[in-house]
Formats: structure tokens, C-alpha cells, sequence
């Protein structure tokens, strides 16, 4: 084994169970291996493994550092792959500081004594919140994330990597928490992780400075970039332009934002390692999978109540589509007796973080949400994932189930899927490449026929034109079990327009709506629409 430099003024670690970690090879400071082997962590992932020595520049040209971009799937341990070689470096520099400072201090005293002049003093520490002391934050290092959520779950990660570091400070900068707080935490912060908004805002007000970042870190760049960000992303690119690295890391990088993510890359990304690991068509090994069709809203819903009273669930998230159907579906959980809550991006930031919080702490069983907590959330009793409302996105998809099934562990994936929605199903199948395992429940199996597995080249099977039955739709209804076949009249004329079609209870209209107007949805169900006569 070769041997491992440190940085100075730090000791060797001894023979001990840590020293034994398997991180101890990738040459981190003590202090880090001793926090990563608290947490639990004995062997780095594959991720951490080959992206951890490049960051920390092993391998780079005079420069010393390396631009990266890395790719790997949920779960992966990526946070920790970008956290940990940046924190090094700052825990090294800073130990290089305070011994440089010391190093001052003794020579002013050995010549003030030497010339016979009262021993200097250290000087005090000034309140940084008093008005004549006030100093702008100038952090070595920024991490960027696309939501509040996970830039606050990263900032937790990193306080838990420095829990043995000494002098080094970590703040988060989230739009919707009190200015003066913020302020306060920033205050002599050595790495700092913000949401884009926030970030400019106290940049531009002269709370924050960016000249002086070394290392630059865009978490879920895809996210980043796709969400409107690039502006914000291309001035904070300016303001840091004198930085050493970038990293960007994400489980999806399609080529679009490959090409968009090279424009905040030293020289436009010429000297950029990619490093792909896994990509979203891998299977993920710890999570099960499994696809439920439904014939309605309320069908789901059943199906929904089921699953949820495994006697397996430790935690589950819950998917929906809408803030809406989030807040729906969270108070009629609470109505059947569920620990459940909400969370969307239209509840207050103090709020979000409060039912977060429950969530860690075991608190809340259920957490019905949109897409906000598709990423950052980590909490490893999350034992199954709920896909009630489909996402927009099929890449979405992957990193919804990727809240289950972390760091190792099982997790279970389940997708609820109405007939209608059959071309998001295929969506994530043609994303994923991988086909759905579908599953009935015994009582509670779809009276429609499903659709036909998807054929390469045709999502929708058949036709090529997205269709999944012979002709075009879902094929005939079954007779009984509430439904009733609506292919023609009982004279055997064809159906008139608004006639005919399949309803709960074996319902068919018994004639013509009249012109603009509808029946209410509930008698009139969520597959079939009024259309008025010819």
C-alpha cells in the first residue's frame, strides 16, 4: 500500500478500526475518515471510489485540480463523492492558515522580547453581527442545488462530515428563511450550499462574495440547467471566474444538457473528465419495481389503501401529480387514520421543514408529495415509494424511486397507472428501458384490459402510431365486475356520440346531455366526458 501524505500540522492516524476504513485508502484527513466512520460508512461506493481521487486532483495536470462531470444513479452516494475531497482541501488549507498565523504570532513575540517590549496579544474575537464589525462571507467552496429541500439535506451532510474539523463552518442559502439568520451563518463560512436565487440576492446586496470560491459544485445539474437556472447559473459562472474546479453531478445528463453545462466549464469544458458510472437504463439492484393498472381515480386510491397497510412499511413517500391532488390525498389519509402530510412547493419554507423534520425523526410514517422531494430527501427508513400521480418527466421517475433502496439498502417501487396515462407508462419504459413487472391485487383487479406491452420502436405496440389495442384502444371491456361492454347498441345499430361507453355500476347514460353541460363527475365517472348529440 503506498503511502499516504497528509496535510501539515495533521497527524498519521494510528492502528485502529478507522484507520482500517476503507476511505483511509483514498488518502482523507483524519478528522474525515473519523466522521465517515461515526456515520457507519466502512467502504466507499463505486461512485465515491473513482470520483473522490480525481476531485481531490490525483492525476491532474500543474493546474491541480480537475473539472468533472459525473453521472450516477440515486442513492449512489454522490453527495459524499464532492463533499469529501472538497472539504479536504479547505480542511488543509485552513490548517495551513492557523499555522502560518501562528507561526507570525511567535515571531512577534520573540521580538518583542528580544527587544525588550511587552509580549504581544491575540487579538480578540469581534461580534460579526455588530454593524462596525460586519464583514462580507467570502467562501472557498459553493455547492448549488436546484431546490431548497436538497441543498439543506446536503448542508446537513456536510455538518456531519466536519462534526471533527476544527475552525471549519458550513451555512445553507434557501429562498424562504429569514434574511438575518442567513446572514448570520454566513459568517466566516468556509463552504457554503444555496439555491440560485437566494444566493445572488445576498451577493448583490453585499452580504456575499464569489471572488474568492476555489471549488464550484452544481448538484443535479440536469434539474439545474432544465429548470430555467442558466442565467443564474451563467452569473454566478462570472462571479467565480477565477475558481480552481467545477464538478457537476446528477443521475441524469442527456447530451442537451451536457452541451449546456460545458458553457460554466474552465475553457468551455476542453479539459473535462467525464465519469459515468451507471445510467437510468441500469436496473437498480435494491429496488423493486411493480406497475398496478387502474381503471379510475378511485380505483387507485383502493389500490393506494392497501398498500398502505402492509405491515412492511416502515416509511413510504407517496407521489402525486399536483399540489392539489397532494393536499387531497394527504387530509384523506389523515381521514382513514394514516400518519400522513404534505409537501409542495406552495407551503411556507418553515413549514416544509418542520414536516421534513417529523419525517427523520420517525414522526410521520407518510409523506405525500410532488415532485420538490423527488430529490435531496434521505432518510433510510424510507422502505417504499407510491407513484399515485405520474410524473411529467420520465426522468423524473428515476429519481422518485431513488428516495428507496439507499446506501444498499431494499426498497420497494410501486406505480399506480389509469388506463389514459398509458403513454407516460411507456415513456418511462422507453427512458428506462426497461419494462414494467405488472401485478394485480386479488379484489381488486382492473376490469379493462391492459394495455399490450411496449415493442421496440412502437411505444405503443401494434399500430406505431401509440395505440395498445388491435384497434387503437384498450379492446373490448369485460362484462361483469361493475363494467359493462359499450362496443355497440343493444339493437345492434353502432353507438351514438356520448352513448355507449363503460361506466361504474354497469351505468349507461340513458340520453343526451344537454347542449353545454356536464354531468358531475361523480355520476358520470373520470373516464367519460358529455359531448352532447349530433
Amino acid at each position: 500500500m503506498t503511502n499516504t501524505v497528509f496535510p501539515a500540522g495533521v497527524d498519521a492516524p494510528v492502528s485502529t478500526p478507522m484507520a482500517e476504513n476503507g476511505f483511509g485508502r483514498l488518502g482523507l484527513a483524519p478528522e474525515l475518515l473519523q466522521a465517515v466512520t461515526d456515520l457507519g460508512f466502512t467502504e466507499p461506493t463505486t461512485v465515491q471510489a473513482r470520483a473522490i481521487p480525481l476531485a481531490m486532483g490525483h492525476g491532474a495536470d500543474h493546474a491541480g485540480f480537475i473539472d468533472l462531470m459525473v453521472s450516477s444513479q440515486t442513492g449512489s452516494g454522490k453527495t459524499a463523492a464532492f463533499l469529501l475531497p472538497v472539504l479536504h482541501t479547505l480542511l488543509a488549507q485552513h490548517v495551513q492558515a492557523r499555522a502560518s498565523e501562528q507561526e507570525a504570532f511567535e515571531r512577534a513575540c520573540a521580538q518583542a522580547e528580544a527587544s525588550g517590549q511587552p509580549l504581544p496579544k491575540r487579538p480578540k474575537r469581534k461580534n460579526p453581527l455588530m454593524a462596525r464589525h460586519f464583514q462580507p462571507a467570502v467562501p472557498g467552496a459553493l455547492v448549488l442545488c436546484p431546490t431548497r429541500e436538497l441543498a439543506q439535506q446536503v448542508a446537513h451532510d456536510a455538518i456531519e462530515l466536519v462534526r471533527h474539523c476544527k475552525g471549519l463552518r458550513i451555512a445553507s442559502v434557501v429562498g424562504g428563511m429569514p434574511y438575518q439568520r442567513q446572514i448570520a451563518q454566513l459568517q466566516n463560512a468556509n463552504l457554503v450550499v444555496a439555491t440560485p436565487g437566494r444566493l445572488l440576492d445576498l451577493q448583490r446586496s453585499g452580504q456575499l462574495r464569489l471572488e474568492e470560491v476555489q471549488f464550484l459544485v452544481v448538484d443535479e445539474a440536469d434539474r439545474m440547467l432544465d429548470l430555467g437556472f442558466s442565467d443564474d447559473l451563467a452569473e454566478i459562472h462570472r462571479l467565480t471566474a477565477h475558481r480552481r474546479q467545477t464538478m457537476m453531478f446528477s443521475a441524469t445528463l442527456a447530451p442537451r444538457i451536457q452541451q449546456l453545462a460545458m458553457r460554466v466549464m474552465h475553457e468551455g469544458g476542453s479539459g473535462v473528465q467525464r465519469l459515468q458510472i451507471d445510467t437510468p437504463q441500469e436496473k437498480h439492484e435494491n429496488i423493486k419495481q411493480v406497475l398496478y393498472w387502474a381503471d379510475n381515480a378511485q380505483h387507485k386510491r383502493a389500490l393506494l389503501d392497501h398498500w398502505l397497510r402492509d405491515a412492511e412499511i416502515d416509511q413510504a413517500i407517496v407521489f402525486a401529480s399536483t399540489q392539489i391532488e397532494c393536499d387531497a390525498l394527504a387530509g384523506d389519509l389523515q381521514q382513514a387514520g394514516f400518519s400522513a402530510v404534505a409537501l409542495h412547493g406552495a407551503l411556507s419554507q418553515g413549514l416544509r421543514n418542520r414536516r421534513l423534520m417529523a419525517l427523520r425523526r420517525g414522526q410521520v410514517q407518510i409523506l405525500v408529495a410532488t415532485d420538490v422531494a423527488a430529490r435531496g430527501i434521505d432518510v433510510p427508513t424510507i422502505t417504499h415509494v407510491f407513484n399515485f400521480g405520474l410524473p411529467m418527466k420520465a426522468e423524473d421517475y428515476t429519481h422518485r424511486i431513488g428516495r428507496t433502496g439507499r446506501a444498499g439498502r431494499q426498497g420497494l417501487a410501486v406505480t399506480f397507472a389509469e388506463f389514459r396515462d398509458r403513454r407516460r407508462i411507456f415513456d418511462i419504459e422507453a427512458f428506462t428501458r426497461q419494462p414494467f413487472t405488472t401485478a394485480v391485487v386479488p379484489g381488486l383487479e382492473p376490469t379493462q384490459r391492459p394495455p399490450q406491452p411496449m415493442r421496440a420502436g412502437r411505444p405503443g405496440g401494434g399500430n406505431g402510431r401509440g395505440h395498445a389495442g388491435p384497434r387503437g384502444g384498450f379492446g373490448a371491456r369485460r362484462e361483469g365486475a361493475g363494467y359493462r361492454a359499450g362496443g355497440s347498441r343493444e339493437d345492434g345499430r353502432p353507438p351514438m356520440r356520448g352513448e355507449g361507453r363503460a361506466q361504474p355500476g354497469g351505468m349507461r347514460r340513458s340520453g343526451p346531455a344537454a347542449p353545454g353541460r356536464e354531468r358531475p363527475r361523480a355520476e358520470r365517472g373520470f373516464a367519460a366526458r358529455t359531448r352532447g348529440t349530433r
